[in-house]
């Protein structure tokens, strides 16, 4: 026979105040993704979850959250999950009903994903490493609970500075006026590739994805790596590795470019979401010949990135 115990949660505290967000972090799970006839995607993710608290109440049921993860996940291995944020959505779901005195509920995943790329030029096979994310929002309100949820992803890139390639352009510039004519000099300037310094970039994306809506992970992989100078592989022969070096000379961008660059083919691809779908694009530029990072972010509705960039409905 178990033992009855106190719950001594549902006491009163002695410094009455509501609290935003209690609840587990880094509960790490197994989770296998169905891709229509394609190999299953297997992460092993993991989650944090919060729900709020009431002034009036002690503390909520721990053990609660890290089981209702569990049980989601354990359901969604036993059939067909294809979206992480689903899943995300799910484990609200369970939150809220597990801790009814609950307002608000909040799911956040991370995990590792990989994916198979070729190099270049010889096309050799490698596994990619990045990150995958997903959140979900759920709040209650009048007995009806709504739930926003979202995915994305986190890519190492490569980007040159525009600025420095210029000021190296110039400078090699006046030395080759010194023995070359003007018209020549200005061929060899549009034929050599100039010298910047580079930054190893992170570039991350997370959309909102409204109901009867599909935004994969891996095309959000693609834009992200498509805003960069150059794609970077784990493995490079030297064909391979001139050939990046030179796509990223000839694609030279700063962090706010990598930015701008997203948010125009995020507003490309995913024009048919409804208007106010949260979009966030950041990157963050680890810089070679400073001790600082470089940064820039956008956060914005979809149908305001779209007046933005003057694009009708």
């Amino acid at each position: 026979m178990i033992q009855c115990f106190p719950d001594t949660q549902d006491n009163l505290p002695r410094v009455p105040v509501h609290l935003t967000r209690v609840g587990v972090t880094g509960v790490k799970k197994l989770l296998k993704l169905e891709r229509d006839s394609k190999r299953p995607i297997i992460l092993l993710p993991t989650f944090d979850a919060f729900v709020d608290l009431p002034y009036n109440q002690k503390g909520i049921h721990m053990s609660r959250s890290p089981e209702a993860i569990s049980e989601v996940v354990e359901d969604v291995i036993s059939t067909k999950a294809l979206e992480v944020e689903s899943v995300c959505a799910q484990i609200v779901k369970s939150l809220m009903s597990k801790h009814d005195y609950a307002k608000m509920a909040e799911v956040k995943m991370i995990s590792d994903f990989m994916f198979m790329k070729k190099s270049p030029v010889t096309e050799n096979k490698s596994q990619e490493m990045t990150k995958i994310m997903a959140n979900a929002v759920g709040s209650r309100k009048n007995g009806k609970l709504t739930i926003r949820k979202s995915i994305g992803a986190e890519v190492v890139g490569m980007t040159v500075c525009p600025c420095a390639q210029d000021s190296v352009r110039e400078a090699d510039k006046e030395k080759l006026l010194k023995f070359l004519d003007e018209e020549t000099t200005a061929k060899v300037l549009d034929t050599v590739t100039f010298a910047s310094h580079n930054q190893r970039g992170r570039g991350t994306i997370m959309i909102e994805v409204p109901d009867q809506h599909i935004v994969r992970g891996e095309d959000i992989i693609k834009i992200i790596e498509g805003s960069m100078s150059s794609t970077v592989c784990e493995l490079l022969k030297r064909p391979d590795e001139n050939a990046v070096v030179m796509e990223a000379h000839k694609h030279p961008f700063f962090v706010e470019d990598c930015v701008r660059n997203m948010v125009e083919k995020i507003v490309k691809k995913y024009s048919h979401l409804p208007n106010d779908t949260l979009v966030t694009a950041r990157q963050i530029n680890e810089e070679s010949i400073h001790r600082h990072n470089a940064f820039a972010e956008k956060i914005s509705k979809l149908g305001d990135l779209k007046k933005e960039l003057g694009i009708e409905e």
